[in-house]
């Protein structure tokens, strides 16, 4: 397949923007594949992702970010973001000992699902290690504690330099992650959280949505921020319950679901279709 570029920006809404970025890609002679665009007429901002091909395209792909940033960038005040089509982005999986999201993910890479590489699988316990290499990507461990938190996310952090990883998939890791690895992937860490927030809290949350009787449980996956499950949220889903289920049943709905839901995430992150405003997301169809 020929290569493509893909392009996300926002901006201050007016008259035209569509017709000039069409314009830019047309003229030197770019078939677009796909185009989609948004207004929030709350904020009056114009959201936008076009993907063209760049088979004949007139400007050097190392030049199209320059060009476009001269011509509309400053002009419309855009913020935008380039990607190119056969440049793989480099996820690594982080892990404590749930497994359901790990194995799934590693099942759809394995598959060919998704257009991604998985340098290495990253936890604070070595129970994975076998899932991980069943799969063929490399397992590291880093056990962490209160007196090595620091210092064991500056070696993580050097890991997953020296590895090219461009966005990080907590797949039920259960720690809290840095302010300092966050600012590394800003908007490039991806959660999953248990239940379709806001939620229930604490150490059981199926036990207390068992007690209190709930008709549907869910799962969210958002990107993280330094608020704590506050991050741009990139996919939800609900699963029903009734009185016949158990704590177990619930338990492993919810399992499902979180694989079913993180996956998406995942997917639409790798595709290059959430672009972040804000606190929010705009998830291109």
């Amino acid at each position: 397949m020929s290569t493509t570029a893909k392009l996300l920006l926002h901006c201050p809404d007016q008259p035209g923007i569509l017709a000039q970025v069409t314009n830019f890609i047309t003229v030197n002679k770019g078939n677009i594949v796909y185009l989609d665009q948004h207004v929030d007429h709350s904020d009056n901002i114009f959201f936008m992702r076009i993907e063209w091909d760049l088979q004949g395209f007139l400007i050097p792909r190392e030049k199209i970010g320059d060009y476009f940033e001269t011509l509309y960038g400053q002009k419309y005040q855009m913020e935008f973001r380039l990607y190119f089509s056969d440049l793989k982005p480099r996820m690594a999986i982080f892990v404590s000992k749930m497994s359901h999201c790990l194995y799934d993910m590693l099942a759809r890479h394995t598959a060919g699902e998704w257009d991604v590489d998985i340098p290495l699988v990253l936890s604070n316990h070595p129970d994975l290690r076998p899932a991980a290499e069943r799969f063929g990507i490399p397992f590291h461990e880093f056990p962490i504690t209160k007196e090595n938190k620091e210092s064991q996310e500056e070696a993580e952090l050097k890991l997953l330099r020296d590895n090219g990883v461009t966005f990080i998939v907590l797949a039920r890791y259960m720690q809290i992650v840095s302010d300092k690895l966050i600012e590394a992937y800003p908007n490039h860490i991806i959660n999953i959280h248990h239940s379709f927030l806001p939620a229930f809290v604490g150490a059981k949350p199926y036990h207390a949505a068992f007690q209190r009787g709930v008709k549907i449980i869910g799962a969210t996956s958002h990107y993280v921020t330094a608020d704590l499950d506050a991050g741009p949220i990139i996919e939800q889903d609900v699963v029903r319950i009734t009185h016949k289920d158990t704590v177990q049943d619930l338990i492993q709905k919810g399992k499902d679901l979180e694989k079913i839901v993180l996956s998406r995430a995942v997917q639409k992150h790798i595709d290059r279709k959430v672009l972040v405003y804000k606190n929010k997301t705009v998830i291109f169809s």
